[in-house]
């Protein structure tokens, strides 16, 4: 049986690269102060000491020098893990991300995959401002070859990083500051991966579908138990793979209760809820009122807290959207 853990999320991703450390050597952990620091967030702690500074190792303030050599790497055969401090930071690199890493296996009729994994968080915490807040997965999503992965609980980041690091394609798993040190939970310390492409059925009703992920899966919860008390039933599905997506889970729970909604942290236009709402929609599914997008607004995230908390969508607000979305006339009434 496989040991049981009591980590935060931030463990669970430490406990998942020390698996992945101890278990091949071809894997490489590196970025900017993953090693000494052990992380700006400590989440790396402890690793460039049990593993040495061959293994797991700090770089310069180069993203593009951090993906491009994890492409070279890659195709040289080892299997890196890189962190890219802030998703936002990411786009310094969209050449050696998004026409070198995920070309690599196709240009290559697939004799050089670059099995490379990205670390990154992203979203709004007090005081990030504009330039370390941007939700950035549609941006990734777009490109054909990228696998994307956002957890929100420490049993998913082990698991998806698992899986991610056994993956031919270069895979993004996208983190979220907010839950690195949140509460202990039980952490099952698989040593077989799983499949890419999960979800997560993270609560069971009949009076609507909602789709979400990442951080804003806890605060979808939240607002579905504030609706219990107007009777308002949700089933809320937790999205961890966005690439491999597992649309069939979509399509099954807005076939049992005719409505849907989306919640992502992105802002709304061009978000890949408008995908997911896109996909309802050519299936054919009957709905019995248009489908709802919660995200934040389309601008940019000021530094002040009480700014940035306005605009993010919360528990109360997504609990207010939802409400109103029940309320809403059954399709073809007037």
């Amino acid at each position: 049986m496989p040991e049981i853990a009591q980590l935060t999320y931030g463990g669970a991703v430490n406990a998942a690269l020390r698996h992945l450390l101890d278990s091949d050597p071809r894997v490489l952990v590196y970025g900017e102060d993953v090693a000494e620091p052990g992380g700006v967030f400590g989440v790396t702690r402890g690793l460039r000491q049990s593993f040495g500074p061959g293994r797991v190792f700090d770089t310069p303030i180069s993203e593009s020098a951090i993906l491009g050599s994890a492409v070279g790497s890659a195709l040289m055969g080892c299997r890196p893990i890189v962190e890219i401090m802030w998703a936002d930071f990411a786009l310094v690199a969209l050449d050696q991300l998004v026409n070198q890493a995920a070309n690599a296996r196709y240009v290559s009729r697939g004799s050089a995959p670059a099995p490379i994994v990205v670390r990154t968080q992203q979203g709004n915490a007090p005081g990030a401002c504009a330039q370390h807040s941007q939700c950035l997965e549609a941006f990734f999503l777009h490109t054909p070859g990228l696998r994307v992965a956002m957890p929100s609980t420490p049993q998913d980041a082990y698991d998806a990083l698992i899986a991610a690091a056994t993956a031919d394609d270069p895979v993004i798993v996208v983190e979220n500051r907010t839950l690195y040190a949140g509460r202990k939970e039980p952490v099952e310390l698989r040593t077989s991966p799983r499949r890419m492409g999960w979800s997560a059925q993270r609560r069971t009703g009949t009076g609507m579908t909602v789709v979400t992920w990442g951080a804003m899966t806890h605060r979808v919860l939240r607002a579905a138990e504030a609706l219990d008390a107007d009777g308002i039933d949700t089933d809320v599905l937790e999205m961890v793979w966005l690439n491999p997506l597992d649309i069939e889970a979509v399509l099954d729970s807005v076939s049992r209760t005719g409505r849907l909604a989306v919640v992502h942290e992105a802002n709304r236009t061009g978000g890949f809820g408008a995908e997911i709402v896109a996909r309802v929609a050519e299936a054919g599914v009957p709905l019995l009122a248009p489908p709802v997008r919660i995200a934040t607004p389309d601008t940019r995230l000021p530094a002040a807290p009480s700014l940035a908390t306005a605009l993010v969508p919360s528990a109360d607000s997504i609990a207010s959207d939802l409400r109103a979305a029940v309320s809403s006339p059954v399709a073809g009434t007037r």
